[in-house]
């Protein structure tokens, strides 16, 4: 997965990537992220989805089960976290160790957000805001949705209650982007597409979430999403589509060319 990512930023219009400290090819791969100039760098933060944490179920025991592992998806995390079986406390230490093992490996971070979008739940974004705040990171993911259905809804609804915390302690983001409605499916056509949705508000920050891989990993077989990985990478590093970008009236940037929202 790392290699698409690093490619589709040399040949393409890719320009930041989020770094999974739990992810087990994360050793290999984050001297190379290191070594690539220009990519921007943010923390994807994990709680669900990926095992094991870095810390010790006696370090974190409301994010583990009786074998030590997170939950399997934010349909299981997020009821234990309206109940109160999750520990704000617990979170703030596993992802507070996560950023310091990204820095540790020497990543200069300019944004956070959260594996499965976990922060757009309050709870989880006001943790994730403190810790990012306390590490020197000063802009966040926030994803959107146009969808009518009760996904989308929420994810509307989350989205501009954590905008408004996240704008109101100078934490930077994009003032429209994608992630959900399109995730995993932007071959050329949706590709195209989606920039001239982003682009039908001039002088808008956007940002375009996109998910390249490659058709004959093996270690795709881990995400069982249906995602079309070698697709996307083939629509991120076509000329065609920096083209598109640029007619849209895009500057191509990082996290840290935000300007701070009012």
């Amino acid at each position: 997965v790392s290699r698409p990512i690093l490619r589709a930023h040399r040949e393409g219009i890719v320009t930041s990537t989020s770094a999974l400290a739990l992810a087990p090819g994360f050793a290999a791969s984050a001297p190379q992220l290191r070594g690539t100039p220009g990519i921007g760098v943010g923390a994807h933060l994990a709680a669900v989805g990926e095992d094991p944490p870095l810390l010790s179920a006696r370090e974190v025991p409301t994010l583990v089960d009786g074998r030590g592992r997170l939950a399997s998806s934010w349909r299981v995390f997020l009821p234990r976290m309206a109940a109160r079986r999750i520990d704000p406390d617990d979170l703030r230490r596993e992802f507070t160790a996560q950023i310091e093992r990204l820095q540790g490996a020497g990543l200069q971070l300019g944004h956070v957000d959260t594996h499965q979008h976990l922060h757009l739940w309050p709870a989880v974004g006001e943790v994730v805001l403190d810790v990012a705040t306390h590490a020197g990171i000063t802009a966040m993911r926030i994803i959107r949705s146009a969808s009518r259905g009760p996904v989308g809804v929420s994810v509307r609804r989350l989205g501009v209650r954590l905008e408004r915390r996240a704008a109101a302690l100078g934490v930077r983001f994009p003032a429209a982007a994608t992630g959900l409605d399109e995730a995993g499916t932007l071959d050329l056509p949706r590709l195209v597409g989606a920039i001239d949705r982003l682009g039908a508000t001039p002088g808008a920050s956007a940002e375009l979430a996109t998910h390249p891989g490659e058709a004959d990993d093996p270690d795709l077989d881990r995400y069982r999403w249906g995602y079309v990985w070698d697709r996307e990478l083939a629509g991120l590093t076509d000329p065609a589509v920096r083209q598109r970008v640029d007619g849209a009236g895009f500057h191509l940037g990082t996290y840290a060319d935000l300007a701070p929202e009012p």
